[in-house]
């Protein structure tokens, strides 16, 4: 098939055509009126070339003719006989739509580069690739990430050991890799670097001892092993940026500047507001993040503020809602009416010689939840008191002993025999006037409700750190050398981005797509195989038709032969 014109005193249209013979002569058949130049430029926009475009509609359909006339497979199969020792009789296909993201990264020209810096003869692309696809889909030990890459319809073509080694290799070139991939991610997918969120989080480790970047530290799970912390940078689309990887003792607040440095320095980023928690928005962070053509928003903490500030905040009055000027008692607001809704008041304060805006919410809706919230820590710890279990000793602001009391006297003074626990309702009383309330401060001016969005977005850092603690398994980590853990964080990070890329891309068909089911909707996508053939042997879904649809290729055919299959992977590798 191909490309035919056909120009009028008013337009020029475009269409595609076959050649046929009829009684012998040759002439062209209409198989698609594509439109005239006009709505073609429309519809395509203008950084395309329409010809181009219509030339490539020609070769799909093309395509796909010879796909349909592809004659059926006969292949007899005996009852009695058995199968080969020892012979792969399956593979995995999920992987090929993380592999078409990868090459579109133009990862393997970045491991090129790489190669050309050091002296080794494996393969380091195939290595990290298949680090990268495991990690995100049969998250597992780097020896048992050997064996399972072996069912990839690419076998590996290295040794196990050869894995070690790159991992060192890759550890030293970490900030390179991080920097080459925000460069090349923004030909393939929007970024949004005007706003980027920065996180903490900690890995542990099956070991007792501690060493130089295994050190104990708080954990939220209590755990009593050493811990690394990973600082996370997020862009404003939600698609990670950059990581650190700290010793698990260090100070959170003191990982945000070295980083945001590091991206001021390799990314070529200057100008964007950084949004943080409580917990990361020390003065020093503030300060830093309120020069130049920076700035800051975070959350705030109402029960640190200032005993002035903090009547303020929790003084009823003076809310607004959206633009009106109308100012709101809350505590006498009719809450059905006003469910859904966002009141707000804010002052600017100097704290710590920077100005600043507090900006305090309240919200009906945020106050149901914070009282749902505190009802099933009161009824976990009234069980905890009732079963006398050890984890009552335990203190914290998340914690639900913080609602338990101890008695060590008896009523008249002198020292009891044993412990009595119960239900604290001072500190119930304490938490309830808190409830509904919601604080954020920024150096920014402008519409404090689109502040309060910028806020909202915290979530999706959230979201990452859950996917790679969750579905990527990167905990507990079992190696041992600091380089060796670094690149092993590397590889989560690239699996993570790989990943958010396709799941973007797969919730513009459908929303509803939700990361476990995406992520198990590839684990089950294998195949069979017998003698050069490859029969899919899952269940075609709209999830699969949506991966097909955005990868631009389809393993969900009855049956491929060795030669179609080639053909996939080709198009997977396409950058």
């Amino acid at each position: 098939m191909r490309l035919q014109t056909s120009k009028t005193k008013n337009a020029e249209s475009f269409y595609i055509v076959e050649s046929i013979y009829v009684k012998g002569k040759r002439s062209n058949k209409v198989v698609k009126k594509l439109g005239t130049i006009d709505q073609i430029r429309a519809m395509i926009g203008p950084d395309k070339d329409p010809y181009e475009w219509g030339r490539e509609q020609a070769e799909i359909l093309t395509k796909k003719q010879q796909e349909d006339h592809e004659e059926d497979i006969m292949v007899k199969f005996s009852p009695s006989k058995q199968l080969e020792t020892d012979q792969n009789n399956s593979c995995s296909l999920g992987y090929l739509f993380l592999q078409k993201i990868y090459n579109e990264l133009r990862i393997p020209q970045i491991t090129t580069e790489i190669v050309g810096n050091h002296s080794f003869e494996y393969d380091l692309d195939s290595i990290l690739s298949n680090l990268v696809y495991a990690r995100a889909l049969y998250p597992a030990s780097k020896r048992q990430t050997y064996e399972i890459t072996g069912k990839f319809v690419e076998t590996p073509k290295y040794e196990l050991h050869h894995i070690y080694r790159a991992l060192s290799v890759l550890a030293s070139e970490s900030d390179m890799i991080q920097a080459e991939l925000y460069r090349s991610s923004r030909k393939i997918c929007e970024r949004n670097t005007n706003v980027l969120y920065y996180d903490c989080t900690i890995y542990f480790f099956e070991i007792e001892q501690e060493d130089e970047l295994r050190k104990y530290g708080y954990s939220k799970e209590h755990r009593p092993n050493p811990v690394v912390q990973m600082g996370l940078f997020m862009d404003g689309n939600g698609l990670p940026l950059a990581f650190s990887i700290n010793p698990g003792n260090t100070n959170e607040q003191t990982t945000l500047k070295p980083l945001e440095k590091k991206i001021l320095k390799d990314f070529g980023l200057s100008e964007f507001i950084v949004c943080t928690d409580a917990g990361l928005s020390g003065t020093d962070n503030r300060m830093f993040n309120s020069i130049q053509n920076r700035s800051f928003i975070t959350t705030q903490s109402l029960k640190n503020l200032k005993g002035y500030l903090k009547e303020w905040a929790l003084s009823p009055t003076g809310f607004r809602l959206g633009d009106s000027e109308e100012e709101y008692d809350v505590s006498i607001i009719d809450e059905d009416v006003y469910y859904n809704s966002i009141f707000w008041k804010e002052q600017w304060i100097n704290e710590n010689g920077i100005e600043q805006r507090l900006i305090v919410t309240y919200s009906p809706k945020y106050r149901n939840y914070t009282k749902q919230l505190r009802d099933r820590h009161l009824t976990k710890a009234a069980r905890l008191i009732s079963s006398k279990a050890a984890s009552l000793s335990r203190k914290g602001g998340s914690d639900v002993s913080r609602y338990i009391s101890a008695m060590n006297t008896t009523p008249d003074g002198e020292v009891a025999e044993k412990t009595t626990y119960s239900i604290n309702e001072d500190a119930v009383k304490k938490d309830e006037k808190y409830d509904g309330f919601y604080a954020a401060c920024t150096d920014l001016d402008g519409d404090p409700m689109m502040i309060l969005k910028v806020m909202k977005g915290r979530w999706e850092i959230e979201e990452c750190f859950r996917i790679m603690k969750t579905e990527f398994e990167a905990r507990p980590v079992f190696l041992s050398r600091e380089d060796r853990i670094k690149a092993h964080f590397l590889t989560c990070f690239m699996a993570l981005l790989l990943y958010r890329i396709l799941e973007q891309r797969v919730q513009k068909i459908d929303d509803k797509i939700t990361t476990s089911k995406l992520l198990s909707t590839m684990q089950e996508m294998n195949a069979v195989i017998r003698r050069d053939l490859y029969l899919p042997s899952y269940t075609r879904t709209d999830i699969t038709d949506a991966l097909h649809t955005v990868s631009g290729f389809r393993t969900d055919y009855e049956v491929l032969t060795a030669k179609k299959m080639r053909k996939i992977i080709k198009e997977s590798k396409k950058s």
